[in-house]
């Protein structure tokens, strides 16, 4: 069936973590009929196992639902469920670029959180009309009055005007669905202008090639037409075109207005780039639609294969998954502890966590990763700037004027009880507190700036620990900052290891040296000869641990007689050890690169 574009819906939800977002979609999934009882699971459109594992959506997901409305007429919707947490805050981004209005869902118990704001902003700043949900009435904990007094002191929207429902229970869906019908507006487009295609997603498949999500702009996509990728020119037949749902089918055609997908045997993987825009190659569009800007990685690492035969199928599943998420960057790389491998670029953490995840599960390949760092610019004597994003490619001390690190505005809600917690906390990782705005009497926002190496390790989980599971984070890249900055080498067995070095503040490099190789000397195994760790800044040692080497017992074998006779043996055995640690390599594990990590939790114990 044809719809008018006058009764397309192209909306999105978008919340903070756990506010209900994904249950919400599935709840307007039974309503619309889209799915039956038979069928349903909850959080259906997550249907990747690591979402399931950990209950947070990491990819978006489109789904077709009709829904007939109370004026008699049967509209279209196309509904777009968003992830919550910061790190994927670009695929919320790509998500609204396809829809004319949002759902902003909020907690009728947890009220306005930080990721609910910067994801609102994202929907003002994409021009969508909003519509306020407050979701989970049906809570012992509930407090819809105080967070509709949030929702208007944050947001600017009229008390009352927020929609109160249970995603869970089904109260208030029915008066939802006739808000996105009589709110959000249609979309825009002309069915007999060129085709203008917009892409905000895609997968590879193994038998179909890419398979390349679409909102059409304007003009009309078919099954057998020639199309052209814009940006590389390329071109090809479409195989088939459909929508979702939620499973793939198949329609043959897709018109302006509509959200769906097409495959055309792309084997290519380069040759799509989200964002790009798609015409046919007849009477197609002569200018493409304004894309995406690519968001800039905020968190580096080194990744290498476990097993050095396994850097081509490491590359493979890299280009494969970036085509799912171009939201991480890679280039190869070389260490000379770890072999060849890759340098990584990711927009947070649990991006960095879950890419890995991806990678050892989609292509079965066991990786190790280095610990993360961040990007630095670096203002050498010659006046000329460069930005690294490794310790390693940190020019000569002679040769470097100053270090400058990122730093980002961090804007943190807790209740107000906790306001000391977080200075507390925000002083130990050298923020400089910038203001603070009360939400409501027991609600306030603070904002920070701070450096970014340090919210980037263990922040989000002193923060959760210190507000009871309150306090919420979300922070944004502001500028690069002159501080005193020295990178700390860690030698082993007098060899500098690159992939353990870190950029790190002068003023506590020395106690984070010894307390790394503390750390060190428990994760690495031990050898048959003795190993020495170090610490130095430049050419000063600054500490120094030692694993002790294996021994045998040579003398066990001599029952009395004279000393001289263990002492021989003992001696030869002392060459011999001299000779391993010459000739020997230490086996360097994954803890160990990890170790860097912890170091804070290490320090708290103490």
């Amino acid at each position: 069936m044809s719809f008018p574009i006058e009764r397309i819906r192209n909306f999105s939800i978008v919340a903070h973590i756990d506010h209900g977002k994904s249950t919400l979609a599935d709840r307007l999934l039974l309503k619309t009929e889209t799915i039956n009882e038979r069928d349903f699971k909850n959080q259906l459109l997550d249907d990747m196992d690591l979402e399931k594992e950990r209950g947070i959506t990491i990819k978006a997901k489109s789904v077709r639902m009709e829904y007939t409305a109370d004026d008699g007429l049967t509209y279209q919707l196309n509904l777009i469920d968003t992830p919550g947490h910061v790190d994927f805050g670009y695929e919320v981004s790509r998500s609204l670029a396809a829809c004319e209005g949002a759902l902003l869902v909020v907690d009728a118990a947890q009220g306005v959180e930080a990721q609910t704001v910067a994801n609102a902003f994202l929907a003002i700043e994409g021009n969508l009309e909003i519509i306020p949900v407050m979701n989970k009435i049906d809570l012992n904990t509930a407090r819809p009055d105080e967070i509709d007094e949030e929702m208007t002191q944050t947001f600017g929207f009229k008390k009352g005007e927020s929609i109160r429902c249970s995603a869970k229970s089904g109260v208030g869906i029915d008066e939802l669905l006739e808000a996105i019908t009589t709110f959000v507006p249609h979309p825009k487009g002309e069915r007999a202008a060129p085709l203008q295609a917009l892409i905000f997603d895609s997968h590879y498949d193994e038998y179909r090639g890419v398979i390349i999500y679409v909102c059409v702009k304007q003009g009309v996509l078919r099954k057998g037409e020639d199309v052209i990728l814009m940006s590389s020119g390329r071109k090809y037949l479409v195989d088939d075109v459909g929508v979702f749902t939620p499973g793939m089918t198949p329609t043959g055609i897709l018109e302006a207005g509509e959200v769906g997908y097409f495959f055309a045997s792309i084997k290519t993987i380069h040759d799509v780039r989200i964002g790009d825009t798609v015409t046919t190659r007849l009477n197609g569009a002569t200018e493409s639609l304004a894309g995406f800007k690519n968001p800039n990685p905020m968190v580096y690492c080194g990744t290498y294969p476990a097993e050095s035969g396994d850097y081509e199928d490491l590359r493979t599943a890299l280009d494969k998954l970036w085509l799912n998420d171009p939201s991480f960057t890679f280039l190869p790389e070389s260490s000379d502890a770890l072999g060849f491998g890759f340098r990584c670029g990711f927009l947070g953490l649990l991006h960095m966590e879950i890419v890995q995840e991806r990678l050892e599960r989609e292509s079965g390949i066991s990786v190790v990763q280095t610990a993360p760092t961040v990007t630095y610019e670096i203002l050498q004597k010659d006046q000329k700037t460069l930005l690294i994003d490794s310790p390693s490619q940190l020019p000569d001390v002679m040769l470097v004027e100053e270090i400058r690190e990122p730093i980002v505005d961090a804007h943190i809600i807790v209740p107000t009880e906790f306001i000391g917690a977080v200075m507390k906390l925000m002083d130990e990782k050298r923020g400089e507190w910038k203001k603070t705005d009360y939400l409501s009497p027991t609600r306030v926002q603070m904002s920070y700036e701070a450096p970014l190496a340090e919210i980037i390790s263990d922040f989000y989980d002193k923060l959760k620990s210190s507000t009871r599971g309150y306090g919420t984070l979300d922070y944004t890249f502001n500028r690069y900052r002159k501080d005193s900055l020295v990178r700390l080498n860690i030698l082993v067995n007098g060899e500098s290891v690159d992939a353990l070095s870190v950029i790190i503040h002068k003023d506590i490099a020395e106690r984070k040296g010894r307390l790394l190789l503390k750390k060190l000397k428990n994760v690495i195994p031990r050898h048959m000869f003795q190993v020495a760790l170090q610490a130095s800044i430049g050419g000063k040692i600054i500490a120094r641990e030692t694993i002790r080497a294996l021994m045998k017992n040579v003398t066990a074998k001599c029952y009395g007689g004279d000393i001289s006779r263990k002492r021989k043996l003992l001696e030869k055995q002392k060459e011999g050890k001299k000779r391993m640690k010459q000739v020997g390599s230490v086996a360097i594990p994954q803890d160990a690169f990890m170790a860097i990590l912890r170091l804070d939790e290490e320090d708290k114990k103490k």
